[in-house]
């Protein structure tokens, strides 16, 4: 019962950080996976999966160019959290 609970709590977690990422990148715009995650003020290994929510449920594109990673908002009602 105990580690369903923390399952429980963590994916909450993950759903609330990925408000905090499409609320930032909605205010900042295309921006830097680094800058996301200091933006957003979470642990980096929460702050990867909240993207990777969004990713999935495809709100946001992605994509590295040499050495950094870019990520923005895909644009329309649909994108919207």
């Amino acid at each position: 019962m105990k580690n369903s609970t923390r399952l429980v709590w963590q994916v909450q977690s993950i759903g609330e950080t990925a408000g905090e990422v499409w609320h930032f990148l909605h205010s900042k715009g295309e921006s830097s996976l680094s800058a996301v995650e200091w933006g957003v003020h979470a642990p980096k290994a929460m702050g990867h999966m909240a993207i990777g929510w969004l990713a999935r449920e495809g709100k946001l594109d992605l994509i590295q160019e040499k050495r950094v990673i870019k990520i923005w908002l895909k644009e329309g009602p649909a994108y919207l959290p």
